[in-house]
C-alpha cells in the first residue's frame, strides 16, 4: 500500500501549491547563502580544538542528559565522568552518522522519482549536500575522540539498508522518520546551548553548525508532512497517524538510550539505564518535551486523531504541544 494522495491536485488548506513552492525556494536560497563546510568552518588543528582527556567540560550536562543527572554518574571520579562523557558523545555522533547516511540515501531515492519542475528537488539536493558535510564533521570528531562507538543497536544497523527504499513508496512516513532522527538530537543540542554550559570548543562548534542547518531540514520535513499528510487516503491516514508516535519514540530510543557496549564498558548497572530511559519522572518529562514540536505537527497535518492520541499516551510521549517551532519547554523556562 503506497501513501498516495486521494487527490494529488489538492494540498493542505493551510498552504497552496504556490505557497509551498515559495517556502521551499526560500529554504534553498538560505542553503545557498548560509552553509558550512566540515573542513573549512571547523579549525581542526587549532590547539583549543584538540581532544583533552582531562577537560572537565566533557562531563555530561545534568540539565540535558539523563545520565549526567543520575547519582551513579555523579558519584564517579571526575576522570571517570570525563571518560564516560567522551564515549557518550562519540556514540551520539556515530548514531548521527548512521542516521544521516540513511537519510541521504532516502533523499536520493525520493528525488529519483520526482518529475521535472518539482519544488522539492532543488531543496533536497541542498539538504543532502549539508548532510554529507555533517557526516564528515561527526566522523572526524569521533576519530579524534578515539572511541570505537557502535552507534545504533546491532539489529537496526542490519536492517538499515531497507529504509531508504521507503522514501518513494511511503514518503510521508519516511519524512516522519527523518524527524524522528532529527528532533531528539536537535532538541538536546539546543538545550545544551541554551543552558549556557561551557563546552569543549570542538563540540560547541559542531553543535552550532548542526543546529543552524538542521533548522532548515526540520522546516522542510514539517512543511512536507503538513502539505501531504491531510491528503492521504482514509486508510493510509489512519495507519500513518498510528505510526507517527511509534516512529518518533523509536527514533528517540535509538539516539538517546546508550547501547549495550556502553553499559558493559563502564559497568553501568542495568537498573540505572532502565530508570533513566524512561522510568524516572524527570526522564519522562524530558521524553515528553522532546516531541512537543512533533505533536504540534501531527495536529497541523490532521494526523492527531482520537485513536492516535492514545498511542502517543501509550508510548509516553504525549503532553502539551508546542505553540510554535522550537518553543522552549516549561522545564527550561523555570530552570
Amino acid at each position: 500500500m503506497t501513501q498516495t494522495l486521494e487527490n494529488p491536485t489538492e494540498l493542505s488548506a493551510t498552504r497552496s501549491r504556490e505557497e509551498y513552492a515559495e517556502v521551499l525556494h526560500g529554504l534553498s536560497v538560505a542553503s545557498t547563502e548560509h552553509h558550512f563546510d566540515a573542513f573549512i568552518d571547523i579549525p581542526w588543528e587549532h590547539p583549543d580544538f584538540q581532544i583533552d582527556r582531562t577537560d572537565p567540560r566533557w562531563i555530561l550536562p545534568a540539565n540535558v542528559d539523563p545520565l549526567g543527572a543520575h547519582p551513579w554518574y555523579q558519584a564517579q571520579s571526575v576522570e571517570r565522568q570525563i571518560e564516560i562523557g567522551l564515549w557518550r558523545q562519540a556514540n551520539i555522533l556515530r548514531v548521527g552518522v548512521q542516521f544521516e547516511n540513511i537519510l541521504i540515501r532516502g533523499i536520493m531515492q525520493y528525488c529519483f522519482e520526482l518529475k521535472n519542475q518539482s519544488p522539492e528537488f532543488r531543496y533536497l539536493m541542498h539538504e543532502a549536500t549539508e548532510e554529507c558535510h555533517h557526516n564528515q564533521m561527526f566522523q572526524e570528531a569521533i576519530n579524534r575522540i578515539g572511541v570505537d562507538a557502535p552507534g545504533m543497536p546491532w539489529l537496526m544497523r542490519r536492517i538499515s539498508w531497507a529504509i531508504p527504499g521507503a522514501a518513494s513508496t511511503f514518503p510521508v512516513s519516511f519524512f516522519i522518520g527523518v524527524l524522528a532522527g532529527e528532533e531528539p538530537i536537535d532538541h538536546t543540542q539546543k538545550g545544551i546551548l541554551r543552558g549556557g554550559k561551557d563546552l569543549p570548543p570542538l563540540m560547541s562548534r559542531i553543535m552550532e553548525i548542526h543546529v543552524a542547518e538542521e533548522a532548515r531540514h526540520i522546516s522542510f520535513a514539517h512543511e512536507f508532512i503538513k502539505i501531504h499528510g491531510p491528503n492521504l487516503g482514509r486508510i493510509n491516514k489512519f495507519i500513518v497517524s498510528l505510526l507517527f508516535p511509534l516512529i518518533m519514540r523509536t527514533g528517540a530510543d535509538l539516539i538517546m538510550i546508550p547501547p549495550k557496549a556502553f553499559r558493559k564498558e563502564f559497568g553501568i548497572p542495568r537498573k540505572v539505564i532502565k530508570e533513566l530511559y524512561w522510568k524516572a519522572p524527570e526522564s519522562r518529562v524530558r521524553l515528553q518535551d522532546m516531541f512537543a514540536d512533533a505533536r504540534m505537527l501531527a495536529e497541523q497535518s490532521g494526523l492527531m486523531t482520537r485513536t492516535s492520541r492514545r498511542m502517543w499516551r501509550l508510548l509516553k510521549i504525549d503532553g502539551r504541544s508546542s505553540r510554535f517551532r522550537s518553543e522552549p519547554s516549561v522545564a527550561f523556562l523555570e530552570s
